[in-house]
């Protein structure tokens, strides 16, 4: 798997917003038994829950059962060590995938295509969900994320969280043309436009120009540009949101974000902050207790080697 080396951004990366919405907290609820333990890395849901049936785990120095609930503050027994539920932040992740054309959106293809998923890098107990979709021949700015909330308000048109693409046309393009595609026009879907178009160069035959949107319907900026009778010949994501597609970044790399970034893109669709969790943490204070409990037995009995192998007169 290829991984980008500059994880650190620059200002092209993220840009700079207004100070934060109002947020919002939230208190976590009951979580399963063997989800919690395997999100802790104790082993798969599976194993667990018969490990469960065996009787091997305890809740509070109780064997639990398959099904049972835990909260904040109990304490769960297993292979000789305790760990305390707790209430924690959401670990999110976030991170910036420029996309090759060739690559489909979807984790898994029939027609054994490459995916967006498969340079990604691997997590666990979480899964990267892709923010918005782009065809097999759109390449650019594919923002994932762990924070499904994120990427459902992101998504959702009542945001209107903009999108911007760098388009290469081929064929005639006018006034008239650019003022018919920013007023509106109607595709087979429903009324369709562009909310600003930006002139970026090109020659005689083909044109360059930044498009931007503020919803994400399928093929929807080729669909607009087709009602002109022009065609697209190259089409790329330069930004989504506040997060903008690195100059550095190479087609097929990856750059993640910080936490800060993250709580902006947050902030920006009127979201409040990670919402906290359930989670294990071991119980440091049992195993002290323990050991020192373990140090006196192991002692009892025992004559001072302090003076081992010396001749004392």
């Amino acid at each position: 798997m290829k991984q980008h080396k500059h994880r650190k951004r620059g200002k092209e990366a993220l840009t700079e917003k207004p100070g934060p919405k109002p947020g919002h907290g939230s208190q976590p609820k009951p979580e399963r038994l063997q989800k919690i333990m395997a999100n802790a890395g104790l082993g798969s849901r599976r194993a667990l829950e018969q490990q469960i049936k065996n009787g091997k785990v305890l809740i509070n120095r109780l064997p639990a059962k398959i099904g049972q609930s835990v909260n904040a503050g109990d304490r769960i027994g297993f292979e000789a060590k305790e760990w305390i539920v707790a209430d924690v932040a959401s670990p999110q992740r976030s991170l910036v995938y420029n996309k090759p054309t060739g690559e489909v959106t979807t984790r898994s293809d029939p027609q054994g295509r490459p995916t967006v998923f498969d340079r990604l890098p691997q997590i666990r107990g979480a899964r990267w969900v892709a923010v918005g979709r782009l065809d097999i021949n759109t390449s650019g700015l594919l923002l994932m994320t762990t924070d499904g909330e994120l990427a459902h308000a992101m998504m959702h048109p009542s945001n209107r969280v903009d999108r911007e693409y760098a388009c290469r046309i081929f064929g005639d393009v006018d006034a008239e043309k650019l003022n018919n595609l920013k007023k509106g026009v109607m595709l087979e879907d429903g009324m369709a436009q562009f909310s600003d178009i930006q002139a970026a160069g090109g020659d005689e035959v083909n044109h360059w120009y930044h498009v931007t949107l503020l919803e994400g319907r399928n093929r929807e900026v080729r669909r607009l540009w087709a009602s002109q009778d022009v065609v697209v010949s190259r089409l790329k994501r330069v930004r989504y949101g506040a997060v903008f597609l690195p100059k550095r970044l190479r087609m097929g790399d990856w750059a993640e974000l910080s936490a800060a970034d993250h709580k902006i893109l947050r902030e920006d669709v009127g979201l409040g902050p990670v919402p906290v969790q359930l989670a294990l943490k071991p119980d440091k204070g049992h195993r002290d207790s323990d050991r020192r409990q373990a140090r006196k037995k192991s002692s009892k009995g025992q004559k001072s080697t302090r003076y081992k192998n010396v001749n004392r007169k």
